[in-house]
């Protein structure tokens, strides 16, 4: 494997596909169809993706050592020796300038933003990881950040109801990874094999938190749907019909993590299920013909 395939596989661009968040105020405060809104929020959302990959990088380093010693990801190009740690370090460094100084061209809350996530993503990686709880919530947050960015960039205040129905799916993300990650140390024997947090966790306790998070995200969103507000913004009742599908891709994500899951994370194993992609395709075309159809 050349140098260049070890860092593209370092960045992790598949995982990319979380920044969806920062392009999720353009949707809802209707302006997809106006060029110089879409082109400051596809920058953030560059942005976004090149300060996620030097934060992948910069934790791949600081894993190398307990990456060598797990089964799946002694296979990482760093832990693999087809990647230096100091040309990841390098890169990382770069892509998180080059990301920062665009982020401040466009508007300087987005670049506090990012920097608040780049910060909170460092000391993450350094110890915040290995605290249960903390580490989800830190999660989270990141997907906050990454709605408050998008609306700092189009320069539109962020709607509560989408921070709070952020908040609670990201949080069930979350703790549907840990999940996935316990189950998998257990059968290996060693609670501590894949991360030090994991000891602060249980699979009941995980199965009914994700269980009330889900039914709390279908709610939130159900009553966003509902909201006197958003029915008065968006002209009509419509955008209800999106619930089922958010309903259906909880419901799927559940299935993936607690009930058949399978090697890869969930949060991975979903972006290749057919299902998952056909409800969220599904959800995408119902949101998009409520507000602008």
């Amino acid at each position: 494997m050349s140098p260049a395939v070890g860092l593209v596989r370092t960045l992790r661009p598949q995982q990319w596909v979380k920044n969806v968040f920062v392009a999720a105020p353009l949707v809802f405060a209707q302006h997809l169809t106006e060029p110089s809104y879409v082109w400051r929020s596809a920058a953030a959302v560059l942005a976004f993706c090149l300060l996620s990959g030097a934060v992948y990088a910069f934790n791949d380093v600081r894993d190398v050592e307990a990456d060598r010693a797990h089964p799946r990801k002694r296979f990482r190009p760093i832990a693999a020796g087809q990647l230096s740690e100091r040309a990841a370090l390098t890169w990382a460094a770069v892509l998180a300038v080059v990301s920062l100084a665009g982020c401040f061209a466009i508007s300087w809350k987005l670049a506090v933003y990012a920097a608040a996530y780049l910060g909170q993503n460092v000391a993450y990686s350094l110890k915040l990881k290995q605290i249960a709880f903390l580490d989800v919530g830190l999660i989270a947050s990141g997907f906050l950040l990454r709605v408050l960015a998008g609306a700092a960039a189009i320069a539109v205040p962020a709607s509560g109801w989408l921070l709070i129905c952020t908040a609670l799916l990201a949080t069930l993300l979350g703790f549907g990874k840990r999940a996935h990650e316990l189950a998998w140390a257990e059968r290996s024997g060693d609670p501590k094999a894949t991360r030090a947090a994991l000891v602060g966790y249980s699979l009941p306790a995980l199965r009914i938190a994700m269980y009330v998070l889900a039914a709390a995200t279908c709610a939130a969103y159900v009553a966003y749907t509902q909201d006197e507000h958003t029915m008065r913004t968006f002209g009509s009742e419509r955008l209800v019909i999106s619930a089922p599908f958010v309903g259906l891709g909880i419901l799927r994500f559940l299935v993936l993590a607690l009930w058949r899951p399978k090697d890869d994370s969930p949060t991975e194993a979903m972006l290749r299920d057919p299902w998952f992609l056909v409800v969220v395709a599904g959800a995408v075309a119902a949101i998009l013909y409520a507000i602008y159809g």
